[in-house]
């Protein structure tokens, strides 16, 4: 969320960052908006002022016995009075058109990301391992977990509808398998905290990192059972909002905070059940794991000082790519353009797994760093070891990595001719040794 003030002397600014998102210019637009509010203010303020100073000249007029001038006075501040809750709402109302504007408006790119529209703009910067070479049709996903018959489309359907999945037996515990060798991985050699935060969050947690109020048809909320006329929700109420992913609540473990400088950085990771509407995924990936409503997910979150933002976005992307390494699963490494960019980031790498099944790349993980962006929201700050003032930290979130499509690319890479897969080495000692899985009888 930008301030108006910097707005104010940095629209040329402003506005080219627009530019580079293929945006129109919205500075003066803002600008006016803020004029407004400043008016409100400003006619408010008058009035109190006025109010002031004419309840005082009431007092003088009655010690010099001026009756009439003492009338006309008081009846001055009566309508004064009466004037207050229309001035106090154009402020409000004022401040809020501009706070809404605001925080719509998706973070500058750094000057570094390449410019361009969609993601065929995207820049590969590097591509790891080699693709195994096949003797024999590789199969995707859907395919080899069905056959092996531990993999359920069907009952998940039944109970929750489409892109929901059921997974048994070996494969289920694959999943688990994967999600804890990332969280060891990232706690033991990486220096992440693990955090086993909510999956419910309330409005402000879900602004603080920019879910609301742009991304609002893309959740899932929740109303306690609470209705409106004729037994239908209300959908503009939520008490809780089932989080997207882990970044939610372990961002705002530092809303309305102030750290120490020698408290950063701070680094958290969080294995959670992720939750998304897909409003926009109509006809995508409908078959399968890769796009479903309810996922789970590693998370990794870093909160530290302006100074520590781009290193630490190397750092975070490389615990990410450190996870497919030890998996032994190929992949490429993208700087996401202006125009595919997340809408808190000022700058996203994207690892991108290689799917045998599908024959192509596909999102596994992406590594952000937002700058002050989510702190504004969040109102979190640091004081620094020199000096008095407060300053905003920097966030960074990326996937460490996306713990169904992990299984989807292990499935896929270690497929056998027969039907079976190989477990990883890495995974093995959390599969109980478990070298191979084999269809269910």
């Amino acid at each position: 969320m930008y301030d108006i003030k910097w707005i104010r002397d940095n629209a040329d600014l402003f506005d080219e960052g627009r530019r580079r998102r293929n945006l129109e210019p919205k500075a003066q637009e803002l600008l006016a908006l803020d004029d407004e509010r400043r008016t409100a203010i400003a006619a408010l303020q008058a009035a109190q002022e006025r109010r002031n100073a004419a309840s005082k000249e009431i007092g003088l007029a009655m010690r010099d016995k001026d009756a009439a001038r003492a009338e006309a006075l008081k009846a001055e501040v009566a309508k004064l009075k009466e004037d207050f809750p229309q001035l106090e709402q154009k402020e409000r109302e004022a401040s809020a058109a501009l706070d809404k504007a605001l925080s719509e408006i998706p973070n500058t790119p750094l000057e570094q990301v390449p410019e361009g529209k969609d993601e065929h703009d995207n820049v590969e910067v590097l591509l790891w391992g080699e693709p195994r070479k096949f003797d024999f049709p590789p199969k995707e996903h859907f395919d080899i977990g069905e056959g092996l018959k531990l993999m359920d489309f069907e009952s998940a359907a039944k109970i929750s509808g489409a892109r929901f999945v059921v997974n048994k037996g070996a494969i289920a515990r694959l999943e688990r398998a994967i999600a804890q060798f990332m969280l060891d991985l990232h706690t033991d050699q990486h220096g992440y905290t693990e955090v086993a935060p909510p999956l419910l969050v309330r409005d402000d947690a879900m602004f603080g990192t920019a879910q609301l109020p742009k991304f609002r048809d893309d959740q899932f909320s929740v109303t306690a059972g609470r209705q409106i006329g004729n037994g239908q929700s209300d959908s503009n109420t939520a008490d809780y909002w089932l989080i997207p992913t882990a970044e939610v609540p372990l961002t705002n473990l530092v809303r309305e905070s102030i750290l120490d400088e020698s408290q950063l950085p701070l680094r958290f990771t969080a294995g959670t059940y992720c939750f998304r509407a897909e409003a926009g995924a109509a006809g995508r990936d409908t078959r399968g794991m890769i796009r479903q409503h309810q996922f789970y997910k590693v998370e990794l979150v870093s909160i530290v000082t302006p100074e520590q933002s781009l290193e630490e976005h190397e750092r975070m992307t490389g615990c990410a790519e450190k996870v497919l390494q030890m998996l032994e699963l190929p992949y490429r490494k993208v700087t996401l353009c202006t125009g595919d960019m997340g809408f808190a980031s000022q700058k996203t790498y994207d690892l991108e797994v290689w799917l045998p099944g599908q024959g192509k790349y596909r999102e596994i993980s992406s590594c952000s760093v937002c700058g002050d962006f989510q702190a504004r929201r969040m109102n979190a700050r640091f004081r620094p070891a020199e000096g008095k003032a407060t300053r905003f930290v920097h966030t960074l979130n990326g996937s460490g990595v996306a713990v169904g499509r992990a299984l989807v690319a292990v499935l896929e890479n270690y497929q056998e001719a027969d039907g079976s897969v190989t477990v990883p080495k890495v995974l093995r000692p959390y599969m109980g040794g478990l070298e191979r899985i084999a269809a269910a009888r």
